[in-house]
């Protein structure tokens, strides 16, 4: 329960649905609610589709490499810390996220299905995400069946996030703008005690068993 209570809260923070809403209000401006609607559908589609691939196939990859799942780890640690600097210090990911979208929606270059950029990759689907889908499903630490256990996780999260786009205007005209930032960075503090916990117990693994 533990370990399923802790990919939860990984999964929800590092994708953070709530911070995906102004983004998706911003890219989907010039759409009727059907329009919204498939928008939202093929968003949550393709970033499940791509972080089930890297937790099926991140940590083969890593292997190919021949790079040590510790040393992974603790790497993939501080980029999600890293990441929660930011959410913490700098722009909030909605800000960043919707001033891009805004920017290429201006841009006749970047015109393209909103659902695959900025939606599904990288604002659901980030590299913090596949970081961090890889890591809580190490061959290693964890069987099949919670490797399939953290999938749901993470697709509940996806799913939580595909009615939130659904929800996207009655949520923001409630919190506003500035309630989604402060949400973001409180989620941006609980990452980072995420991201140092990670780091540890990698540490402690490699000088228990000498083990990259």
């Amino acid at each position: 329960m533990n370990n399923l209570l802790e990919h939860f809260v990984t999964l929800w923070v590092v994708i953070d649905p709530i911070g995906t809403i102004p983004v998706f209000i911003a890219v989907t401006a010039g759409l009727d609610a059907t329009g919204r609607r498939r928008t939202a559908l093929l968003a949550a589609v393709i970033s499940a589709a791509v972080l089930l691939f890297f937790l099926v196939f991140g940590q083969v990859l890593i292997e190919a490499l021949d790079i040590g799942l510790n040393s992974f780890q603790v790497a993939g640690g501080i980029i999600l810390f890293l990441f929660a600097l930011t959410m913490i210090f700098g722009e909030s990911k909605q800000e960043v996220e919707q001033r891009q979208a805004e920017e290429d929606r201006e841009d006749a270059y970047h015109q393209q299905n909103p659902a695959i950029f900025p939606l599904a990759v990288p604002s659901l689907a980030s590299p913090g995400v596949m970081l961090a889908i890889v890591i809580l499903t190490d061959n290693h630490r964890y069987s099949i069946a919670d490797q399939g256990i953290t999938a749901l996780v993470m697709l509940s999260v996806l799913l939580v996030a595909f009615v939130l786009m659904l929800l996207a205007e009655p949520i923001i005209r409630l919190i506003g703008h500035s309630g989604a930032a402060i949400i973001s960075r409180v989620m941006g503090m609980i990452l980072a005690s995420v991201a140092a916990n990670s780091v540890l117990s990698a540490l402690l693994e490699i000088f228990k068993t000498g083990q990259l």
